[in-house]
């Protein structure tokens, strides 16, 4: 779920950069005109109060030494780090060329060892040199949950994929059924080739067409849904995937009935043929309708950047 994840904190990291940057400013003031570490050390505490969803909170000094132990409600990260050298840190480089507060991209925890962001926030003293750099580090799930409840890793996410789970299962299940009786309708002729009845070939091709996009419809659903997999590489298409790939199916099952009610009109009733040339038409429809629809949704995600 990992890259779901990453995805979902890229559309909501402006966001989650202003909520934290105003919690920190509200708890801590960027100037001082003392550089009292003991000042720090009284905020830290009031900031972990603010935001639990932390998952440590430390401080850095102008030359990117820890210079406190490690805030955290694990037993584990808490009092530790202090004297770590975090100079080849990303967020302490970029927190002294940009002089504000920032937050990061995801990245491994070495503590952990799960996917966190960091929130920097530095203090100055009344000459504007540089004094402290306060890190908050929040787990890449817990920041969805702050700022997107409706997340993967949020309680209606987890639901959410509990309910697509069940439903691809009693859809694969109509699929396994369609498939059987299709099967069944076909192979009960044996290697009888004379008592072929064309009627029951058709029957058989329609009922295994629909099975196949009923299948094509649940991969699209589980891969999409519960596995959290995005296949659309170097796209701006925002459209739903399972939408279109539902229709897709359904477009090419319909294309495929035509065809056949085409061969048995030709064979049975010629004047039945004006009905395949409605659902052709009907197709046609179709096809320029969800042409329309990714048109527009290809469009939208660059009017927003």
């Amino acid at each position: 779920m990992q890259i779901k994840e990453i995805q979902e904190y890229a559309q909501i990291r402006t966001k989650a950069r202003a909520y934290l940057c105003y919690i920190l400013s509200r708890n801590i003031s960027q100037s001082m005109q003392e550089g009292s570490i003991d000042y720090v050390l009284k905020k830290l505490h009031t900031l972990k109060r603010t935001i639990p969803q932390s998952e440590v909170i430390y401080v850095l000094d102008k030359n990117g030494i820890q210079i406190t132990d490690c805030i955290s409600d694990n037993q584990k990260l808490n009092a530790r780090g202090k004297g770590s050298d975090k100079r080849d840190r990303a967020y302490y480089y970029k927190t002294l060329k940009e002089h504000r507060c920032i937050l990061t991209d995801p990245y491994p925890s070495l503590i952990s060892n799960e996917l966190v962001v960091t929130a920097t926030f530095p203090i100055y003293d009344e000459k504007g040199e540089l004094l402290f750099i306060i890190c908050v580090d929040i787990s890449l799930k817990n920041i969805l949950k702050m700022i997107d409840p409706s997340s993967v890793d949020s309680t209606f996410g987890m639901m959410s994929k509990w309910v697509y789970t069940l439903f691809s299962i009693a859809l694969f299940g109509v699929a396994i059924l369609l498939f059987i009786k299709g099967m069944g309708s076909f192979l009960h002729f044996g290697m009888d080739l004379s008592s072929i009845d064309i009627n029951q070939i058709f029957k058989s091709t329609i009922l295994l067409t629909l099975a196949l996009a009923i299948v094509d419809l649940v991969k699209a659903i589980f891969e999409e849904e519960v596995l959290g997999k995005d296949k659309r590489k170097n796209s701006n298409d925002e459209s739903h995937h399972t939408m279109v790939r539902f229709l897709g199916s359904i477009i090419i099952a319909l294309s495929i009935e035509t065809m056949m009610l085409v061969f048995k009109f030709a064979l049975t009733d010629t004047g039945k043929l004006l009905y395949s040339v409605y659902l052709l038409g009907g197709i046609s429809v179709l096809i320029i309708a969800l042409s329309i629809y990714l048109k527009v949704n290809q469009r939208n995600p660059e009017r927003k950047q």
